[in-house]
This record gives C-alpha cells, structure tokens and sequence, in this order.
C-alpha cells in the first residue's frame, strides 16, 4: 500500500518541479520586458500597471473556476496585506527602480541571492540548522549563476561589486527582503486557501497600495501612453510575469515548503540569459553552460527527498 501511494505523490511533485522551473523561466523574461517598461515609466506607475491588469485577470480567473474569492477571516486578512506590501508594493517598487539604475544582468544576481536570504531567514525563525544536502545544493546553485552572470569572470565580478555599489545595487537587496518575507509568509497566509485565491488576493491588497501612492508620481506620469513595444512588455508582464508564475509559486510553497521552493529562482538569471541570447543575440559562451548545468544540480540536490 506504501508503494502504491509514493506514485501519485511523486507525480506531484514531479509536476511541481515543472511548474517552479516555467517559473522561473517566466520570470527570467522579465528582466527585459521590465528594462522596456522601465524606459517609459516610473517604478510606481510601471508596477501599478503591472499589478492592476494582473488583479483583474486574477479576479476573472477565481470567479471561473471557484466561483468568487472566499471570504477572509481577520488573521487571514492582515496575512494577505502583508503578502500585497512586501511580494507586490515593495518588491516591484524596489525591482523598477532598480532596472532605471542598473543593468538587467547585475539585477538578475541579485535574484539568485533570494534562497539563501529565505533559508537562512527561515532557519533563523524556527531556531532550527538547514539539511547538510540543502545547503549544499543552495551553495552550488549560487555558485552556478555567479558563474553565469559573470560571464566566467568571478573575481572580476566580485571586485566590481565592491567598487559600485550604489543606488541600484541597494534597491534590489530590499527586494530580496521584500521576496523573503513573501515567501516565508505565503505558507502562512494559505491555510485553507487555494493557490489561485491567494494569489488574487495578494495582488489585490498591493495593488490597492500602490494605487494609494498614484499621487506621488504625478498627472503627466500616469496619464503618460506608452509605445507598442511598451505595451507588449506590460502584457508579458501581466500573464507570464505574474498571473501564471504567482499561482505556480505559491503552489510550491504549499507542497515543498518556502526553503525548497525559494531555490528555484536560482535559475532566474539563468533563463534571463538565456532569453537575452535569443531575443537580443547575445553570445553564449562556456560560462552559460557550466553555470547553467551547476544551477540545474544544485536545484536537484537541494529537492533531493
């Protein structure tokens, strides 16, 4: 009987791995469509926009197929608007700004720094020492996208680092902060909420902050239209940027825990390259592929069990 039940449970987990490698691979493309975007609008017009489409694609999609959001309980309510402050407000806030000070490359390491901030975070919560394997398969996928995004050039990477840290490199270290906070809260926050439910209802709640702060960006900002090529980057945005990879996420955290699911963003930066090659013809060289393949590994250890 123990057998007979490991096939449907692996299969789903199976599945999962797929799903948290699409979104990665989702995501990865959002370092060009936001480097677009970013050109055009300000980071809290650019994330309104992106967030407000997504809510009420989100909002259609829980009224298909569960008949309406279901209604929150206190301590659930205050969970979801700390998930909209820090996964949607703080985070895209801090992600634009980002993208207007520096390139999309150094941005992408960064993203490969979010599991270890939430093991770590995570461990330090719980008072309790990360799984040997798990930190070794953390350590190797870092190690693999430092690789990447260096272009093989570590200690080059590492001493420019240190020489230019400015406006840019601190904005995306609060979004690190941000996105573990939204990690480590998503298993909170879901209790006996769907995927899709939690998802809306975080994107509601930060799309409600951020429209709080509309008036700071100014009339021309927000009445501003953009371009075609603009307006495409926001629908990537909107669907492969949030709609399906915040249901995909959250499904991870439910089923792997925040730790194992955080580890997948470590191939972010991976496909950001990636993309990069294929949409703006960028080499790839040695680099791509023993960063890439030690990223791989290093996902795969760290979900060993």
């Amino acid at each position: 009987m123990s057998h007979a039940l490991s096939y449907p449970i692996a299969s789903q987990n199976a599945l999962i791995y797929v799903r948290l490698t699409m979104v990665a691979f989702l995501w990865g493309g959002t370092f060009v469509a936001g480097r677009i975007v970013s050109g055009e609008m300000s980071p809290l017009v650019a994330a309104m926009v992106r967030f407000g489409l997504a809510t009420l694609v989100l909002l259609f999609l829980v009224w298909k197929t569960e008949g309406g959001l279901p209604r929150l309980t206190w301590r659930q309510s205050v969970l979801m608007g700390l998930l909209g402050l820090s996964g949607v407000c703080l985070y895209n806030l801090f992600f634009f700004a980002a993208l207007t000070e520096m390139p999309a490359s150094r941005t992408a390491l960064f993203v490969a720094c979010n599991p270890i901030a939430v093991a770590l975070a995570g461990g330090l919560i719980a008072w309790r020492l990360l799984p040997i394997g798990q930190v070794v398969g953390i350590c190797v996928a870092l190690a693999g996208a430092v690789i990447v995004i260096s272009g093989g050039d570590v200690a080059g990477l590492m001493t420019d680092l240190q020489q230019s840290f400015g406006r840019g490199e601190l904005f995306m270290l609060a979004a690190v902060g941000s996105w573990v906070g939204y990690t480590l809260l998503g298993r909170k926050a879901l209790g006996s909420l769907s995927p899709l439910a939690a998802a809306t209802w975080a994107a509601l709640f930060g799309s409600m902050l951020l429209a709080l702060g509309l008036p700071l960006a100014g009339t021309a900002q927000v009445l501003q239209l953009p371009t075609f090529t603009c307006t495409l980057a926001i629908i990537y945005l909107v669907i492969g940027g949030t709609v399906v990879p915040f249901v995909w996420y959250y499904s991870g955290v439910r089923t792997l825990g925040p730790e194992r699911t955080a580890v997948f963003t470590n191939l972010v930066p991976v496909f950001g390259v990636a993309l990069g090659a294929t949409i703006l013809h960028e080499p790839v060289g040695a680099s791509m592929l023993i960063g890439g393949t030690l990223v791989i590994a290093g996902v795969t250890l760290a979900n060993r069990g």
